[in-house]
């Protein structure tokens, strides 16, 4: 009989915790603790007084601050231009996935960085980039400006911005779902007389649709917000080109804060209903995944 079948312990082993194994990190009532002390420092205690702040206003003076011509103006030009680049961006970000994962090329890895060039570049790099391009004296903006095509200083500025910005969010959510994707079924599809259309629209797509989706939301959620790429090339003419971020800063320059913070809270709801949206997007896209 040896020391361990009779439960003592050697020397030099460590002795069995009580109530189990120990665990890497401490406790979960610590650990919540520390994640709500840290969430509320960094997200909720600004919402809060940004909401608070709001309070102020009564509800026709909240009203009359998010419903205003101006302000109405620069909602249809964000959710607009948003939702135009955003879809812009499926058709494309889709091609670029494409390429990506199921070609070899010369310089791959090179265009693969360059998908990511928008999330490390500064936005204000990127508005004035564009600026010098599409202007009517910049290198691409001279040639077109004299065929009457204006792409700066205008809503097409602003749409081409976002469309920057947003490429990255629907290649980087489709490529992982299309280097899973089985190519035999593909092949098979083939096999069995199906057009290369037939097979995309049948086989590729059903797969990676909520991919897609979840794309185009994350892209749309992300240029409703931006700010520094736009402000360069929209021109930024009210009721014209006037973006909303843009307006909340005007009414933090003329000191009024309640206002600014009542049209902040207005894209603050959106954002939610958007974030709302994308975890039930990856959500179904999960339970596709696992139910295959």
């Amino acid at each position: 009989m040896t020391a361990a079948s009779i439960g003592v312990p050697l020397p030099g082993a460590a002795a069995p915790s009580r109530g189990g194994s120990k665990k890497v990190l401490p406790g979960f009532n610590l650990t919540l603790g520390y994640t709500l002390l840290y969430l509320s420092l960094i997200v909720l205690i600004p919402l809060s007084a940004l909401v608070f702040k709001t309070f102020t206003l009564s509800w026709e003076q909240f009203w009359a601050a998010i419903s205003s011509p101006r302000v109405l103006a620069s909602y249809r030009l964000t959710f607009g231009a948003s939702l135009i680049a955003a879809l812009i961006n499926v058709v494309f970000g889709l091609l670029v996935a494409w390429v990506l994962v199921r070609y070899t090329f010369p310089g791959k890895k090179i265009v693969d960085a360059l998908v990511d060039l928008p999330f490390a570049l500064p936005t204000a790099v990127a508005g004035i980039s564009l600026t010098a391009l599409l202007a009517g004296n910049g290198w691409i903006g001279q040639y077109l400006e004299p065929l009457g095509i204006k792409l700066a200083f205008n809503p097409n500025g602003v749409v081409i911005a976002l469309i920057f910005i947003g490429l990255p969010f629907v290649v980087r959510t489709v490529q992982p779902v299309l280097e899973d994707t089985e190519k035999e079924l593909e092949e098979a599809a083939m096999c069995l007389g199906a057009t290369r259309w037939q097979t995309f629209a049948k086989v590729i797509f059903p797969s990676i649709a909520p991919a897609l989706l979840t794309g185009f939301a994350m892209a749309f959620a992300r240029a409703i917000g931006e700010y520094g790429s736009v402000i360069f090339i929209a021109g930024n003419m009210p009721m014209v080109s006037e973006i909303t971020p843009l307006v909340i800063i005007g009414k933090l320059e003329q000191y009024d804060y309640a206002g600014a913070t009542a049209v902040a809270v207005v894209m603050l709801v959106m954002s939610f209903v958007l974030l709302l949206v994308i975890n039930a997007l990856q959500g179904w896209q999960r339970r596709r995944s696992g139910g295959a």
